[in-house]
């Protein structure tokens, strides 16, 4: 018979001020123990769009490494609100030593590593900000009637101007679609199985949903997520599709180079969520903070197969 371990977790509320705001993420500390099925049965549990477990980095150039499960097991590899979380909780619990660092440190996701900056503000963690790959610019997708049947809009109601239907990737490729009005966006009720073609034929990840016209004054753009491919029916904030969105806008003259870029998201669900995004030329970061809105125990037997 299998022992019975506790597995301690926190719930971390991304992109947010207060609780129940924001993006959730479940956080797993010291997860080194557990193994690759423990990890997913553990993400199907809490059924959060993502679960990340933090553990110790394969390479002595990272400061720690983080694996992240969606509930149907599928590990993804962006540095969004996943990371982000997890950051928070190790700042905020006193497991980072800023003045050995002057507040940056590295993190191991897959097989990259990347830069994180935390901002202190009298002695406590303020922001995290996270640097992405260089923007990379992949396939357009121009097939209007039947990306508008895919997300249950109108093809009036996909802007074509300035804006075309197109994969762009700061780490996660995703496909950026336009609408003309934050009303069509909210609108929009996608249809998986025909969502999912499209976005392999232009190898895209997820579908961001963005308009011009956001709800918060000094936005950008308002924005939806949804991701058939890792079985994310919609996210409330998504950190590795706003950095591609914000480097597309600086691109086309729709946002300031070396400014910060806001996307609002989550409202359709709730979750007023508000991201920022620093791009200044090819260097690409998302900023936010976050709130630790609970945290508990689980009492699980480890190696059952799922």
């Amino acid at each position: 018979m299998l022992d019975m371990i506790d597995v301690p977790f926190v719930f971390v509320d991304v992109f947010a001020s207060q609780p129940l705001e924001g993006n959730p993420v479940s956080v797993v500390p010291n997860a080194d123990a557990l193994d690759l099925t423990t990890m997913k049965r553990i993400a199907r549990e809490f059924n959060q769009s993502e679960t990340t477990f933090i553990v110790r980095p394969t390479t002595p150039e990272a400061n720690w490494r983080l694996r992240s499960f969606t509930p149907a097991g599928h590990e993804v590899f962006g540095a969004g609100h996943n990371a982000l979380g997890a950051w928070w909780w190790l700042a905020v619990s006193g497991k980072l030593q800023p003045d050995q660092s002057d507040g940056e440190f590295h993190q191991q996701i897959g097989d990259r590593v990347l830069p994180v900056e935390i901002g202190y503000e009298g002695g406590r963690p303020a922001s995290v900000a996270m640097v992405h790959e260089t923007p990379r610019f992949g396939a357009y997708f121009d097939d209007i009637p039947r990306i508008a049947r895919a997300l249950g809009v109108e093809s009036s109601d996909i802007a074509l101007e300035n804006l075309r239907i197109q994969v762009v990737s700061t780490g996660a490729p995703h496909m950026l679609v336009p609408l003309k009005s934050r009303e069509a966006i909210d609108r929009a009720r996608p249809n998986s199985e025909l969502l999912l073609p499209i976005l392999a034929s232009v190898s895209g990840e997820g579908c961001y949903l963005f308009s011009l016209d956001p709800v918060l004054p000094g936005s950008h753009a308002h924005a939806r997520f949804f991701n058939p491919t890792v079985g994310i029916l919609e996210d409330a904030a998504t950190g590795t599709a706003a950095c591609p969105l914000a480097a597309l806008l600086v691109a086309k003259g729709l946002a300031e180079n070396a400014s910060y870029v806001v996307i609002e998201q989550g409202f359709a669900m709730d979750r007023p969520s508000v991201l920022r995004v620093s791009v200044r030329d090819q260097r690409v970061k998302i900023v936010g903070s976050a709130v630790v809105a609970g945290a508990g125990v689980l009492h699980i037997q480890q190696g059952i197969s799922a």
